[in-house]
């Protein structure tokens, strides 16, 4: 049966779109690639809705390189951020390598290995690799790695040990040290660029996190371990939204932040991170998006995003495809990416960016040299 119908007769909502060897990907709303740096957790509505729709693009002549499958995190496409950079790992493979993909965007946590099973399952196609994308797939995975040895599997964000997995980590916290950093220099000084303009009476920052969770708790350590290293009297407050896709949950907290006095609120936390775009705009403040540049993938709030956090979730995805069409897949390994491996970096935002200070754009320049060489050890959980 086709790839179509394997999606019907599964039974299971959610796999959105058929991308083939011809280039055409599936309808993604991801709001821009903007260099394939990062992931789409903000922005855009994304998510929910995909698990109904399904869109199909047609492979041209020939047999593709090899057939992906791909879980997105929930939330799902047109995040700008997580998701959308993901995708962006499998749309540079397909134009490259010539691969062909299927999509899976599940709406809920429990929903994972039934995707997953569907993707090992698959005689037509056969998928030469499943890409899993997000921690909270590392139970399902664990169970599914066992069950079916014979399928490869890439996991990002966590570690599954088994033979059938390579698993992908970022040093997330490594890049969040750079955001608090500059974030706390200029919560200390008189600045306005954009919509946004810190409060010289006040000095002090806002973390928002989605899921409450290890992974998350990385780049609050870093971004409030880069704060006190500007200032150590500036603070930061932290909110956990307990969601990745509650834009209404991520702008509530995040204007509770503002209305305290944070002049700069920063976020981990997908889909919700929008909320939190739209509180500094509403309350002439400033943001630092994450995963993608969000100044670009969400460009209705490029006036108050400073920065973001990218995480190269893109090269992940690509390296995992390209090592099944090179038949250089092994399994059971972890690839770590951090700043110098360019796998996360700090990106000034696109229109208000170059306007941060020479000399605080160069002493995050610095701490970046020094975290690399080993001078600046960022923690990985909050003190």
């Amino acid at each position: 049966m086709d790839r179509r119908t394997f999606v019907k007769a599964t039974g299971v909502a959610g796999i959105a779109g058929l991308a083939g060897c011809t280039g055409g990907g599936p309808s993604d709303g991801d709001g821009g690639d903007n260099s394939g740096d990062s992931s789409g957790d903000s922005g855009g509505d994304s998510s929910g809705d995909s698990g109904s729709d399904e869109t199909t693009t047609e492979s041209g002549s020939g047999d593709p390189a090899a057939n992906i499958g791909m879980v997105y995190a929930t939330g799902g496409l047109g995040d700008g951020s997580f998701n959308d950079q993901a995708q962006q790992g499998a749309l540079q493979a397909e134009e490259e390598l010539g691969i062909s993909f299927n999509e899976a965007q599940p709406d809920e946590v429990a929903e994972f290995s039934t995707f997953q099973q569907q993707f090992a399952q698959s005689t037509d196609p056969n998928y030469d690799l499943v890409c899993t994308i997000g921690f909270l797939q590392a139970d399902a995975l664990t169970e599914n790695a066992e069950e079916y040895p014979d399928q490869n599997f890439m996991l990002v964000d966590s570690v599954v040990d088994a033979p059938n997995v390579d698993n992908y980590v970022f040093a997330e916290h490594e890049g969040s040290y750079l955001g608090g950093l500059m974030a706390s220099l200029l919560t200390t000084q008189d600045f306005s660029a954009g919509a946004g303009s810190t409060d010289t009476e006040s000095t002090s920052l806002g973390f928002v996190g989605g899921v409450e969770s290890d992974l998350i708790r990385k780049f609050e350590a870093g971004f409030v371990a880069g704060a006190e290293a500007g200032n150590s009297d500036v603070e930061v407050s932290t909110n956990y939204v307990g969601d990745f896709n509650d834009p209404a949950g991520g702008r509530e907290a995040a204007t509770a932040m503002y209305n305290d006095g944070a002049d700069i609120v920063y976020h981990a936390a997908g889909n919700t991170g929008a909320g939190v775009f739209q509180a500094a705009q509403e309350e002439g403040r400033f943001a630092i998006g994450v995963d993608r540049d969000q100044s670009l993938t969400q460009e209705s709030y490029a006036d108050v995003i400073l920065a973001s956090m990218v995480k190269r979730v893109d090269t992940a995805v690509y390296g995992a495809i390209e090592s099944v069409v090179e038949d250089d897949f092994e399994g059971g390994d972890t690839i770590e990416l951090g700043l110098d491996q360019d796998g996360v970096a700090l990106v000034y935002g696109d229109q208000i960016g170059s306007e941060v200070p020479d000399d605080v754009a160069d002493e995050v320049a610095t701490a970046r040299e020094d975290i690399i060489a080993g001078d600046i050890d960022v923690p990985t959980s909050p003190q």
